[in-house]
């Protein structure tokens, strides 16, 4: 039968949600729902991926391009999901086994092939990333990167956005992009669901009926690891049935149609705001995980064998055959014109400049919003006003007036609502952070602004991001410093990385606020770290550590109002101190980034420092003046970026510098202060860089031990007098 001959087919459909099952539908040229037309495309696309891939397989072992990983034998359930869903509408957070989706909501064979040979004109990341790292902002893909299952708590920060959006009356008309009835695809392979983030992620999807696609795309191995070694029973979907909220369904992710229908079903469930759903695709890998790896060394050739009988291109392309859908001559005809429209795009590709060296520091940092600028100072002229108060008091005043001026502000965290039971708000005090810093927010601005996490650092920020990728500004809190760590992952890789290598194309924004630091008795080794320099030594992430009340309320404003990603450290010695409380500034109060603040004039020597040292280092400096040493004190106020001019100002000024700091010594932040100073102001020494740091170890339980570990004002005072009479 020729190909275009119009047939009726009968076929067994899926029953519609609101009808009885089993119902057998007849349409003019539809098979399962698609037309003929659509099959066609369904087939092309298909095997276009799969060409592709071939493509850059071929280009890798000729040294044109650097870097291979195909989605061959994923492209069924991929297509699927692109026939089921909208580009530009919803959104997605695909993994790099997706180029069939990719290629199904728009992306063209030449965009995906600028990636491969790192086109200053590639859309995902103009040469930055490797290939099949997806991002395409028109079509609403999201910035991937390389780390499994990152991507997965990112999506559902991305739906909750569209949650809190229906939630918050004040954002009605102000953000832009959002759909009532819009899903968020993420997926993942089967290894990924070994991942901690995985499960944070579905523990809110389903707490709040968000709606999520899970697509796990099981082909059998995690690069050499067997599935049964990382799944227990082998099959994820067995595992998450018992989630509340939770659409389930397995299909065989090599057959299109039965992909089509399984897809559709999860997709009208989330659209329907009954909640996540959760997709299993058996699907297979015929080729190895990547050109750095050989399957053969870990899989028999029986079991390969067996993988390429259910190879869904040449399954549905004879299907189509079959079925008279095509001819055998016409199929043909439609891969010859795939593989010349392939060629074509490989040499459009080659011919596309590569970027420019010079452009590397582009988009580290925001190009339109400079935190360090005039544009955020108003310190001098700024009136204080009314009773003092604390570093708690005025933090807390900031987070109100801020969240008053913009209701894109949400603050989440452990612990940091009010009361999370409303019906007991007006029969509680309320917590408001275990240190009192959000108290009252939650009871001010409701509910859906001011919320409470669970207990997993990787959750919060992970869902920050997402979050602030759709246009809201997350000011989330981390408990303690001390347990920072399980979000590292989306603070190093994702946080501070989005902007840059995305090349603008997408940013987070996000405040992160970190109790941090010692000298609390009793806080021992879990409540008195601070690394600071494992974070200041991350391009894209701005850190700030003010000393005072007034420089809290200022640089929080500054934060929140930069459009880059910040870690606001608190610390918890000083958050209730007398001697750094302050009267209230104006409601626009701003201090810049990068703008240090001289706190002792000296003419002997000068200390830089920051945080909880600088009222140790004020105390020193007082004792060495009684022994005729005159101190100069500089209070760094942010970390990155610092001060510099301000550091060669008083260096050129006294001619010999001790950098004071709550680090441990080894590799800690005045390493890099001290290393600058002897590089570049060498001339200007009449003596060396000294440090004054904690000891290389933790800190102790024990009173005792914990003065001996962190730098006291006996420790300064010595360093003082020591470097005086060099």
């Amino acid at each position: 039968m020729k190909a275009d001959t119009k047939v009726l087919k009968l076929v067994r459909r899926p029953a519609p949600l609101d009808a009885a099952p089993g119902v057998e539908v007849a349409e003019l040229e539809e098979y399962h729902g698609l037309t003929r037309d659509q099959m066609l495309q369904v087939y092309r696309t298909m095997y276009l991926s799969r060409r592709l891939d071939d493509k850059e397989i071929q280009l890798k072992g000729q040294n044109k391009i650097f870097f291979q990983i195909s989605g061959a034998g994923h492209e069924a359930i991929l297509v699927a999901a692109g026939v089921a869903l909208r580009p530009s509408y919803d959104w997605f957070y695909p993994y790099y086994r997706d180029r069939a989706l990719c290629l199904q909501l728009g992306m063209t064979p030449l965009e995906q092939l600028l990636a491969a040979v790192g086109s200053d004109k590639d859309p995902a990341s103009r040469g930055r990333q490797m290939p099949s790292h997806w991002g395409h902002k028109k079509l609403n893909i999201v910035s991937q990167s390389s780390p499994t299952g990152t991507q997965i708590l990112q999506a559902v920060g991305c739906a909750e956005a569209g949650y809190r959006f229906e939630l918050i009356p004040e954002l009605k008309g102000r953000v832009l992009n959002f759909r009532d009835d819009e899903v968020v695809y993420v997926s993942l392979g089967d290894g990924s669901t070994s991942e901690g983030e995985f499960w944070e992620a579905l523990n809110t999807a389903c707490n709040l009926k968000l709606p999520v696609l899970f697509l796990v795309e099981d082909n059998g191995y995690a690069i050499s690891v067997p599935v049964e070694v990382q799944t227990p029973g082998g099959d994820i979907s067995k595992l998450v049935e018992s989630f509340p909220n939770l659409y389930v369904e397995s299909c065989d992710g090599t057959d299109v149609l039965a992909s089509v229908e399984t897809m559709r079903r999860a997709v009208h469930y989330c659209r329907e705001r009954k909640g996540p759903a959760l997709v299993h695709a058996s699907v297979i890998r015929p080729y190895s995980h990547s050109l750095s790896d050989d399957e053969r060394l870990y899989r028999s050739a029986e079991e390969r064998v067996a993988d390429a009988e259910r190879d869904p291109v040449k399954r549905f392309g004879a299907l189509l055959v079959e079925e008279d859908f095509i001819s055998q001559d016409e199929l043909q005809q439609l891969k010859d014109e795939v593989d010349r429209e392939i060629t074509e795009a490989a040499d459009q590709a080659f011919a596309s400049p590569q970027p420019a060296p010079e452009t590397v520091k582009l988009y580290v940092y925001s190009p339109e919003v400079d935190p360090t600028s005039r544009d955020f100072d108003n310190e001098k002229r700024a009136k204080l006003s009314g009773n003092t108060g604390t570093m708690v008091d005025l933090i807390n005043r900031c987070l109100h007036t801020e969240m008053a001026r913009d209701p894109r502000i949400v603050i989440f965290g452990e612990d940091i609502a009010d009361c999370s039971r409303e019906q007991s708000l007006d029969k509680v005090k309320g917590k408001g952070g275990v240190f009192k810093v959000t108290a009252n927010l939650q009871r001010k601005f409701g509910s859906a602004r001011v919320f409470n996490s669970p207990l997993a650092e990787a959750n919060i920020v992970g869902r920050a991001i997402g979050m602030a990728t759709r246009g809201l500004k997350p000011v989330i809190e981390i408990q303690f410093f001390d347990y920072i760590w399980p979000a590292m992952h989306q603070i190093r890789n994702e946080l501070a990385l989005m902007r840059w290598r995305s090349a603008n194309e997408w940013k987070c924004p996000v405040v992160i606020r970190v109790p941090i630091g010692g000298y609390l008795k009793g806080g021992a080794v879990y409540h008195s770290q601070s690394g600071v320099s494992t974070f200041t030594q991350i391009p894209g992430l701005r850190v700030v550590y003010p000393s005072n009340a007034l420089d809290a309320n200022g640089l929080l404003r500054t934060a929140i109002r930069c459009d880059d990603p910040v870690m606001f450290l608190e610390h918890k010695h000083l958050y209730r101190q007398a001697y750094n409380k302050s009267q209230y500034p104006p409601d626009d109060f701003m201090i810049p980034f990068g703008k240090a603040k001289r706190v002792r004039e000296g003419k002997n020597l000068s200390i830089i420092t920051y945080g909880a040292l600088v009222q140790r280092s004020l105390v020193a400096a007082k004792q060495a003046e009684q022994q005729g040493i005159s101190v100069e004190i500089i209070d760094l106020r942010t970390l990155a970026p610092y001060d510099w001019k301000a550091i060669v100002a008083t260096v050129k000024k006294t001619n010999r510098v001790i950098v004071v700091h709550e680090d441990s010594l080894s590799f800690g932040y005045g390493a890099e202060i001290a290393a600058r100073i002897a590089d570049e102001l060498f001339e200007h020494l009449d003596a060396p860089v000294r440090r004054v740091a904690a000891l290389d170890t933790f800190v102790a339980y024990a009173p005792q031990l914990e003065d001996a570990i962190l730098p006291q004002v006996a420790d300064v005072l010595k360093a003082i007098k020591d470097l005086h009479v060099y």
